[in-house]
């Protein structure tokens, strides 16, 4: 019985259901992506069409994943991914990263520092919105989902904005042209951005859109680098150069200097709704002794 306990107290560790929901998640998409694409090279069909049906099956499946492990794991209702207010969510969270963009790239134009070249058919749109279904899907599950939701549970709201945010930013070391600079601006304009309209709503589809809305904003429409690679087609082609500070350099215009402060903003905006909400979460100690 003892043994029984001990495991099952090892089994409910933060740090044990982030590991196993993480693993979950990531082979569920692996195993997918390595199916469909195998599937689909025997159909002769154009790149951007495979791409488009790779990211939508993997996206289903990560989805999938993730409500069915923690239905499981957690015997509780999957709350956070209910569509009760998806359209309110879909129009604010793409509002929101859209606009952020926009104003990013205005800021550069204004600047000198982003000139048009010309203008695609709406068919260039196709490998931005690939890219944006399964990173905004993808990694929102990985990092509100399970990393913030879960450590939110036990060190509250405050705490698991920044774990979660550092995480975020660190994760991006991995891309191309990446550096520690970037690395802070992701987890700062990006990480707690997200994280805040995740506390807001409580609900994943809000930071989704707006991750899907910066993504598919920054590389499909006006053609800039995103976080550190550049898509092969896009509705504008551009010519990007300047100061790194209002460019982003190498690593794209979330980099800059107006992509930060404009992120960071927004995030205590949602801040401060969450908290007029009554959506900050307390330390799990805390919690105890309010009630003790």
């Amino acid at each position: 019985m003892e043994q029984k306990s001990r495991f099952s107290r090892f089994l409910h560790f933060p740090v044990t259901k982030i590991f196993l929901g993480l693993a979950g998640v990531v082979a569920a998409v692996m195993l997918m992506q390595f199916g469909t694409e195998t599937i689909l090279k025997y159909t002769g069909s154009t790149d951007d069409f495979k791409n488009l049906v790779v990211a939508v099956l993997v996206s289903a499946a990560a989805l999938a994943t993730y409500v069915y492990l923690f239905i499981f794991y957690e015997k509780r209702k999957i709350g956070e991914i209910s569509t009760r207010h998806f359209l309110r969510n879909l129009f604010i969270g793409f509002s929101t990263g859209f606009i952020i963009l926009t104003i990013v790239i205005l800021i550069m134009y204004f600047g000198n520092a982003y000139t048009i070249l010309a203008f695609h058919p709406l068919s260039y749109l196709v490998p931005a919105l690939s890219l944006g279904i399964s990173s905004a899907i993808f990694e929102e599950l990985l990092f509100r989902g399970i990393i913030f939701r879960i450590t939110e549970e036990k060190l509250g709201s405050v705490w698991a904005l920044v774990i979660s945010s550092s995480i975020f930013g660190l994760a991006h070391l991995a891309n191309d042209n990446s550096t520690i600079f970037s690395a802070v601006a992701i987890s700062v304009e990006a990480g707690f951005l997200l994280g805040a309209a995740y506390i807001y709503s409580k609900n994943l589809w809000l930071p989704i859109w707006i991750h899907f809305a910066w993504n598919f904003s920054e590389g499909g429409i006006y053609g800039a680098i995103i976080s550190g690679t550049g898509l092969n087609k896009s509705l504008i082609r551009c010519k990007i150069s300047g100061p790194d500070l209002l460019t982003g350099g190498a690593f794209g215009p979330e980099n800059s200097l107006q992509a930060v402060i404009l992120g960071l903003l927004t995030a205590g905006l949602f801040l401060w709704l969450a908290k007029k909400r009554n959506h900050m979460v307390k330390p799990a100690w805390r919690r105890q002794l309010e009630k003790e």
